[in-house]
């Protein structure tokens, strides 16, 4: 089971990674025996959570990686110059994201030009730009960040809504164009939980109450909850999983 599932030998880059689900998955990859990539844009607070990931796994190996995944030409400078100064990156998974909550029709452009970049454009970005190396060796594994909302909407957040399903499209696009190449591109999907994106929410006795009769595990979910799926999409015992889309958010996505 260690060798299916294990990460040992293998170096994953998470973008968004300072903090909530990216720094989450980050450290279970790390405790998987993964070297890992932080990326940020704030130099300080991806400083600060490698120093975490290191006060839990003194043994592991941490680096980070600051660009800005929105911007294409830096993503793709940056990982060109990693991969040529540091070595392969054999694991990505595009976490970074952003949320705005407006009604629809006060929306401001702005606010949802931000989600598109952040949100969709942040994949095809960083996901190029490492699929190339990728491509060359004949092997790699993409794990990109979806939503429940993937599936589902909600009053106030139709942007959004709109960017994770785009993410879940262009992850079965990458798998169908580069499965030939022996990579696999798949999707977790979150439903609700435990962060500084959902901070409001949580704070929010009405919300939670909602969500708490909704959901059929009765809970918000806590962001440890989403490493074995990430373990599982970048290891071998994924190897002919390709294109899924992958829930997990307490049954809320299958239910009444």
């Amino acid at each position: 089971m260690q060798t299916t599932f294990g990460l040992t030998g293998r170096r994953a880059l998470v973008t968004g990674s300072s903090q909530g689900i990216g720094f989450a998955l980050a450290l279970g990859l790390a405790k998987a025996g993964a070297s890992i990539v932080l990326n940020g844009r704030d130099a300080a607070k991806i400083g600060r959570a490698r120093q975490d990931i290191l006060h839990t796994c003194p043994e592991a190996d941490v680096q980070a990686l600051c660009f800005d995944v929105t911007d294409h030409a830096a993503a793709r400078r940056a990982i060109d110059g990693f991969e040529l100064g540091q070595g392969p990156i054999d694991i990505l998974v595009n976490n970074a994201g952003m949320q705005h909550r407006s009604p629809l029709e006060d929306f401001p452009a702005e606010r949802f030009e931000a989600l598109l970049q952040t949100n969709i454009a942040s994949v095809f970005n960083v996901g190029q730009a490492v699929a190339r190396h990728m491509i060359g060796r004949g092997r790699g594994k993409i794990v990109n960040i979806c939503s429940v909302q993937t599936a589902l909407a909600r009053p106030g957040i139709a942007p959004y809504t709109a960017t994770k399903g785009a993410v879940a499209n262009l992850t079965k696009g990458m798998a169908t164009d580069w499965a030939q190449h022996g990579l696999t591109c798949n999707a977790i999907a979150p439903g609700y939980f435990e962060t500084p994106l959902n901070a409001a929410l949580v704070a929010d006795p009405e919300f939670t109450a909602w969500l708490k009769k909704r959901t059929p595990a009765g809970r918000w979910g806590k962001v440890e909850e989403l490493v074995g799926a990430c373990v599982f999409l970048s290891s071998g015992a994924s190897s002919f999983v390709n294109g899924h889309i992958l829930f997990v958010d307490g049954a809320i996505s299958v239910s009444l």
